[in-house]
């Protein structure tokens, strides 16, 4: 399950990241530090929702 969850957050990971730079973006946030939070929260917020993904597919 694992590598199931690992591949999941590969592209959910991704996603989710650009999601939340376009968000923030989009909100004026055009600077760096606001990009790279929102980046990395995006990308924090998908390692549960990979592994509770990855649970009902196994």
């Amino acid at each position: 399950m694992l590598a199931l969850t690992l591949l999941i957050h590969i592209f959910l990971g991704s996603t989710l990241a650009g999601s939340a730079v376009i968000a923030a973006l989009t909100l004026g946030y055009d600077t760096l530090m606001p990009i790279l939070i929102s980046a990395g929260v995006g990308f924090v917020a998908a390692i549960p929702a990979s592994w509770l993904l990855a649970r009902k597919l196994s």
